[in-house]
């Protein structure tokens, strides 16, 4: 009677994360039928809708360790709300700017939306402590809240792209502000707090040094992309410096008590590959999302490639994809209690990587595209519902929400880096309209570049994950998980 009745309370917890998730997903597929009006609106070049997508995912990478670490000490659920309170005000401010320095700020403060669902996964990992099959319970969890999140995000592509169509941007872009203010109450109302905090002292020298370390990484990454970047010194040297203040960094975790991120877990045999695994993913998953939708919006007749489409026809192409997503991230626990959760990881990979492969032959049919995004969004729900469940299962009990959230920081940064990658490679070769006059599509090498880079990294993660050993992301008992990661 006591297991039943922990099982439906978390049930009920899981309903309600939910439509947390479902929310996320509205916001990840709402905008992106519509990403070439924006840009249209607010007069930038396609090739330049990167900057809104490469400067959110530099701030969550920020938000993320600091959020998840806050979790772990003083509660998921009061993180959530925080996150999810500034997400509604930077969602509020769109509707109402055309300035594009406006609205690059307010795009990058609603990445803190990325930190629900390592917050979630944390939550329900802490709620489970004492339930038999814990993993498996955390595995089906994750993959009811991943096949939320991509339900929402098909509706709000579906929605979006219809809507782009018939009213002004203005009255499109608050619809999602709403619906985020109404996420807000379910959390407030709808979710109990996770169990035990451990407590502590916050590490703000650790949050300072990967704070400076990211911003320099990640900022020389967006110097790059600027006329002439790639030929200054200076901007290579901002580069350079971020990724050597990592290594201040990591001293300081190491000697410190209770750290930021227990730099440790990436020595793990588990942990680590799952890690390296999700900054490959976010290649693919995050940085191409916006060259495929101006892709499909580019006019073939026109530019002499591309499909032309409308904003709704591209809505169908991401709703298809996600709803691919849907069914790998329910697969993904079936599958894994079959052939084992690393083998399951490491075939969803290979599926992302082939599928953007695909690409390169088959990219000028309508029916060509959908079927190379159903492979894709395979092999990546399954990866989306994996990961944390993967992080959680394997990370000490202490840093449960650390090591969830380390899989979206580690995703985040590889997202930013193919962001920058990818609109410097649309940028190079820009393809002239009809009549000489000046084009704003990307370039079609630049196109096959991101199909290339996607498949090879998923490919690449598909070999790393070979090394993790067999028994990993299975359950272990609950004297075990105060052993140490190492």
């Amino acid at each position: 009677m006591t297991r039943t009745r922990t099982l439906g309370t978390l049930a009920v917890v899981v309903g309600f994360l939910a439509f947390v998730e479902f929310t996320s997903g509205v916001l990840q597929g709402y905008y992106t039928p519509m990403l070439s009006d924006i840009a249209r609106h607010l007069g930038i070049h396609d090739a330049d809708v990167n900057w809104l997508e490469g400067a959110q995912l530099m701030l969550s990478a920020l938000v993320v360790p600091a959020f998840a670490k806050l979790g772990d000490m003083v509660g998921h659920k009061r993180m959530l709300l925080i996150s999810t309170a500034v997400t509604a005000a930077a969602a509020l401010v769109l509707p109402f700017t055309d300035s594009f320095g406006v609205f690059l700020a307010a795009w990058a403060l609603m990445g803190f939306y990325v930190v629900w669902l390592p917050l979630e996964i944390a939550l329900i990992w802490s709620r489970s402590r004492r339930l038999d099959g814990r993993s498996s319970i955390t595995a089906k969890a994750a993959g009811l809240l991943v096949a939320a999140l991509e339900a929402g995000a098909i509706i709000g592509a579906l929605v979006g792209g219809a809507l782009i169509d018939v009213l002004p941007l203005t009255v499109v872009l608050l619809v999602p502000a709403v619906l985020i203010v109404v996420c807000f109450f379910v959390i407030l109302f709808g979710v109990t707090e996770s169990p035990e905090p451990t407590g502590g002292v916050f590490d703000t020298v650790g949050l300072v040094l990967i704070s400076l370390a990211l911003l320099c990484f990640t900022g020389g990454l967006s110097l790059l992309r600027l006329e002439g970047g790639l030929t200054n010194p200076f901007s290579w040297a901002v580069v350079a410096l971020g990724i050597v203040l990592v290594i201040p960094f990591v001293r300081w975790e190491l000697r410190c008590q209770d750290p930021l991120i227990d730099v440790r877990m990436f020595r793990s045999p588990a942990l680590g590959p799952v890690f390296l695994t999700a900054g490959l993913f976010g290649v693919s998953v995050l940085g191409a999302q916006a060259p495929l939708s101006t892709f499909a919006r580019t006019d073939p007749t026109v530019y002499g490639y591309g499909l032309g489409t409308s904003g709704f026809a591209t809505s169908l192409i991401i709703g298809v994809y996600l709803v691919a997503m849907i069914v790998g991230a329910l697969l993904f626990p079936v599958v894994a209690r079959k052939l084992s959760p690393r083998r399951t990881l490491m075939g969803a990979s290979v599926l992302v990587g082939v599928g953007f492969l695909l690409f390169l032959p088959f990219h000028d049919a309508y029916g060509q595209v959908i079927a190379n995004m159903v492979v894709v969004g395979l092999g990546s729900g399954a990866l989306v519902a994996a990961l944390p469940a993967a992080a959680a299962s394997a990370a000490p009990a202490t840093q449960t929400g650390v090591a969830t959230g380390l899989t979206n920081s580690v995703k985040t940064v590889g997202g930013a880096i193919a962001s920058c990658v990818f609109g410097i490679a649309l940028l190079h070769g820009v393809t002239s309209a009809a009549g000489g006059a000046d084009g704003t599509a990307g370039s079609l090498a630049g196109y096959f570049t991101v199909w290339i880079v996607c498949g090879a990294t998923a490919l690449a993660a598909a070999v790393i994950l070979v090394f993790v050993p067999k028994t990993a992301f299975t359950d272990r008992t609950v004297e075990a998980e105060i052993a140490p990661v190492v």
